[in-house]
């Protein structure tokens, strides 16, 4: 019997990196996935790897800035399913990394949609399954980034600081449903990295040598068993969290300033 054994977990943006990561995870401790993602290439193969691995699975393509389709995915899961126990808010649309000066409205917008909005909007369509289950688990994504206020990510600082409060908010308000929320403060190998690596040579080892432990993360395996952690009978007493999972990277933090960024300009 896996930790999650017979739950069903609903993973935004499930289609690569962390969230694929997430899924399989939860696939292997026995959960019914529903990968709510975009991409309709890539969302049917992480289903299909997730019922390879002996998981009940579904593919709901899904775009997370839009209200209706957001809502249309838990339906959509609990209709397969029968309900939702967990609910996983990892998706997010990225804008250009640009000054904060240069950020427009449009950007703050797109982050806001795919970040805070997504979040709010899968998990007010998600409690009355919840609560019909007799409880439920909420993970949302944090970010240190909010913490060290990376540069060239003002929009998406922003959105993350707010996933914080909303967090906290429905820990505080909805224990009475015995409805668990928290939030994870992740970095390790996913699309972004990937990209970021592929953009700057050796930016894999330097990332790595930034870490108190030496290496970057994994999705699937450091990654996905804080999810299922915090998805599992075992934090049932744990709500309102916010947990790095960052191979300690939190503790040196980073400096984010762009090399051709002057330290001072009038």
């Amino acid at each position: 019997m896996g930790l999650l054994q017979d739950k069903v977990a609903l993973i935004t943006g499930a289609g690569n990196g962390i969230g694929r990561g997430v899924a399989r995870r939860c696939a292997r401790e026995g959960a019914c996935v529903v990968i709510a993602e975009l991409d309709a290439d890539s969302g049917p193969v992480v289903a299909r790897e997730c019922e390879e691995l002996g998981a009940r699975a579904l593919f709901v393509r899904t775009d997370v800035t839009r209200k209706d389709s957001v809502e249309a995915a838990v339906a959509a899961a609990a209709e397969r399913f029968g309900g939702l126990d967990i609910l996983v808010n990892n998706a997010f649309a990225p804008t250009p990394n640009v000054l904060l000066e240069d950020k427009t409205d449009e950007m703050l917008a797109r982050t806001l949609d795919s970040t805070v909005w997504a979040s709010w909007w899968a998990m007010k369509a998600a409690l009355p399954h919840m609560r019909k289950r007799g409880g439920g688990r909420i993970v949302n994504f944090y970010s240190i980034d909010v913490e060290l206020g990376a540069w060239l990510h003002g929009d998406y600082n922003t959105a993350k600081g707010a996933i914080l409060g909303l967090t906290r908010s429905a820990a505080s308000e909805w224990g009475r449903f015995n409805i668990t929320v928290n939030a994870i403060a992740p970095t390790a190998m996913g699309a972004t990295f990937h990209k970021l690596c592929a953009e700057n040579p050796g930016f894999a080892e330097r990332s790595a040598a930034m870490r108190p432990l030496g290496r970057c993360g994994e999705p699937e395996d450091d990654i996905g068993p804080v999810v299922v952690f915090l998805a599992s009978e075992m934090a049932r007493y744990v709500t309102g969290e916010a947990i790095h999972v960052d191979g300690g990277l939190h503790l040196p933090g980073y400096n984010s300033r762009p090399a051709h960024v002057p330290v001072r300009e009038l």
